[in-house]
């Protein structure tokens, strides 16, 4: 095999191997023990996406209220409530989620972002020699086939996921979730905001006070 036509072959194995969506998972979970048990049913939950881009954090907090309220909680996107001049500053911050009347805060940060590279060598695999059959030339050319293997590179996000109670200024649920290869930032959002919010479900925040 010529270099010109291994690396063409290479090449090709290279792109066959497509990076594949890998869904969105929970890789650690919390709950802290002293957090008295709560609902937030019915009531307002203000969702904060804590990222220097304005317009992605605007569609992350929509979304994931938009998830909140489906599930029985009154998602508050934070920007409608909080002037950006005056996200960075706590006390003003504080003041108008207090204002709102809001009972808890969900915030979600992107704590890091990494690509993943895999890959398995290329092989020789050789094979018997057939002497007497077209003068040995069949059998050689079929006693040493390459396998040129693989390489992926997998795109993968963690983002981090704070549920404070503001009725007990507790922090009650903490997790880190892991996307790998999402499509589009539109994609990871959805994903993860709809795994925040059924966890939040299962953990007991959203449902109904019994």
């Amino acid at each position: 095999m010529t270099r010109a036509i291994r690396a063409v072959v290479v090449s090709a194995a290279t792109m066959a191997a497509t990076t594949a969506y890998g869904g969105t998972d929970f890789v650690s979970k919390w709950r802290n023990p002293d957090a008295q048990p709560g609902t937030f049913q019915g009531k307002k939950v203000v969702a904060i996406f804590i990222h220097k881009e304005e317009a992605l954090r605007r569609g992350v907090e929509e979304t994931l209220a938009s998830e909140l309220t489906r599930r029985g909680a009154q998602g508050v996107p934070a920007y409608t409530l909080i002037p950006t001049a005056e996200l960075r500053d706590e006390e003003k911050a504080k003041a108008r989620i207090t204002a709102s009347g809001a009972a808890g805060v969900v915030a979600l940060r992107l704590v890091g972002q990494q690509s993943e590279v895999s890959s398995t060598p290329g092989m020789g695999y050789v094979g018997p020699y057939y002497g007497g059959f077209w003068g040995g030339y069949y059998g050689y050319s079929w006693g040493m086939v390459y396998d040129t293997g693989y390489v992926r590179t997998d795109n993968v996000f963690h983002v981090e996921t704070l549920v404070y109670s503001l009725e007990q200024n507790k922090l009650v649920w903490a997790g880190q979730s892991k996307t790998t290869n999402p499509d589009s930032a539109d994609e990871l959002v959805k994903k993860l905001v709809s795994k925040v919010a059924d966890e939040m479900k299962k953990q007991g925040l959203i449902q109904k006070a019994k």
